[in-house]
């Protein structure tokens, strides 16, 4: 019984078969498979976000270059990169903020 036992400890120290890497590959391909387009809607949220920030960012400037120029509102938005007030006009995805300047609202398109 002892020597039955040694060579079942032994042949098991060999490795790994192939059905047992053709199972750990089918369960990491799974996994995979989960994993992935929950980070693409991840993206997408993040995107978003960072859209909103920009805009809620661009638009306390509008509110600081009205409170520096005596309730003036700017006539367009690239009266505040001259003023330096933001470096930059754009959303997350590069696309120019759109601005009303009878009202002062800035809004992403």
């Amino acid at each position: 019984m002892f020597k039955t036992f040694r060579k079942f400890v032994l042949y098991s120290e060999r490795g790994f078969t192939l059905i047992e890497m053709m199972i750990v590959l089918l369960i990491i391909s799974i996994l995979l498979l989960i994993a992935v387009p929950n980070m693409t809607k991840s993206n997408a949220v993040v995107t978003d976000k960072s859209t909103e920030a920009t805009v809620k960012l661009v638009q306390s400037q509008v509110a600081a270059y009205q409170m520096d120029h005596d309730g003036e509102l700017p006539a367009t938005l690239n009266d505040l990169l001259t003023g330096k007030y933001v470096n930059s006009i754009t959303d997350s995805k590069n696309k120019e903020l759109t601005y009303d300047a009878e009202t002062g609202i800035v809004s992403a398109p």
